[in-house]
């Protein structure tokens, strides 16, 4: 389909938008901000999109819990890692441990995460907790009441997920595997 010159402006805001923000936004903010309907606003974030599939196009539209961020398309992504060096801290294998029992088991408590780890976890999840990865999300109802976790949207991000659907499929021999049955 063909913009007309306005449309043409609208997207190219919308894309300042989308690259000037530091958090994915809600597709009713830009809206807002670009004083457009959200049926527009989703047509030319449509557009974009085609656009970002092209030849060329070293972005991609990523859409984290129902708001709207550009990233770097995964092609890419080592180029960029090596010209943004030093990289950022990297999770150790254990946090990731940590972190992937928590995105596939979700709601879990921290004992329950130590009971899969067969070692404390207490630091891990307090380190994952401040990094924006995890956050409590309510209290089990046993006694105790021990905070349950589950992933954030900025892990999403991290990942580059759209939601936990998207979290890929566990192998066989994983923790969640041997948890399965119980």
């Amino acid at each position: 389909m063909l913009l007309n010159d306005h449309d043409l402006y609208m997207m190219g805001a919308l894309e300042a938008c989308l690259f000037a923000a530091p958090e994915p936004l809600a597709p009713e903010a830009l809206s807002e901000a670009l004083g457009l309907d959200e049926g527009r606003v989703e047509f030319l974030l449509e557009q974009l999109e085609d656009r970002y599939r092209g030849p060329g196009s070293g972005i991609r539209l990523l859409r984290p819990g129902g708001k709207v961020q550009v990233r770097t398309r995964e092609e890419y992504a080592e180029v960029v890692e090596h010209f943004l060096e030093p990289a950022e801290e990297t999770l150790s294998p254990a946090a990731m441990e940590a972190l992937a029992l928590i995105a596939y088991r979700q709601p879990i408590t921290r004992p329950e995460v130590d009971e899969f780890r067969g070692v404390g976890s207490a630091h891990l999840v307090r380190r994952l907790e401040a990094e924006g990865l995890i956050a409590s999300v309510g209290r089990k109802e046993v006694p105790g009441r021990p905070k349950l976790y589950g992933t954030t949207e900025r892990f999403l991000q991290q990942f580059g997920l759209e939601d936990l659907e998207h979290l890929p499929p566990l192998s066989a021999g994983t923790p969640e595997d041997e948890g399965a049955g119980e």
